[in-house]
């Protein structure tokens, strides 16, 4: 089902992120992103003169490297495009990423290291969504494991769809189910929610 439909209107800007997850035939994983904006209209720019219509603004990709473990082996940034001529000459900085792992506190870790001054806003916020999608590329390692009986599904009231009284699971663990209206408060907020080996783990 699509949005309604919109009220007349401009289109100024557009961003795009891309994110994919690899299985490498060493065994480890890639996790990449590539983040672009652009507008539809030409604007000055003192480094770049003039930025036309379509022309990426931003232009950032970066690719994590990561262990069965979610451990980051290797981290490796590039700017196509930025604002400024400055703007490449931080990336060498999220190097820095290598030994953090995915899980919790990540983006504390992340932005300790590579926040502020000592990075890029736009690439950092990549790192969100990429950890997300580096559970799901992993997932395959997990999926034939033998779960718990007796431990709560890590995804139990995270979300409307894994709410304790709903249908799924109903369907799904039983044993956790509860009826209509006594499902837990979820209590994962804005924070994205990993299921790992039998814990629950917040970014």
């Amino acid at each position: 089902m699509p949005l309604s439909p919109p009220a007349e209107r401009e289109k100024l800007h557009e961003r795009t992120i891309v994110l994919e997850g690899f299985r490498r035939a060493d065994g480890l994983f890639d996790i990449e992103a590539r983040l672009t904006d652009t507008k539809t209209y030409a604007f000055a720019n003192e480094d770049r003169g003039e930025v036309r219509p379509g022309e990426p603004l931003h232009g950032m990709l970066m690719r994590l490297t990561i262990d069965a473990e979610m451990t980051v082996v290797a981290c490796e940034a590039v700017t196509e495009h930025g604002p400024y001529a400055i703007c490449p000459a931080i990336t060498p900085n999220f190097a820095a990423l290598a030994g953090l792992r995915i899980g919790p506190g990540w983006m504390r870790a992340v932005k300790e290291r590579v926040g502020g001054v000592k990075g890029c806003t736009h690439l950092v916020e990549l790192l969100g969504p990429m950890a997300t999608v580096a559970f799901q590329t992993t997932v395959v390692l997990r999926r034939n494991r033998p779960a718990d009986p007796a431990k709560p599904p890590a995804l139990l009231n995270t979300c409307h769809a894994y709410a304790a009284d709903g249908p799924i699971v109903a369907r799904r663990w039983p044993q956790f189910a509860k009826p209509r209206g006594e499902a837990a408060a979820g209590d994962a907020g804005t924070d994205a929610v990993l299921e790992t080996a039998g814990r629950r783990t917040r970014l």
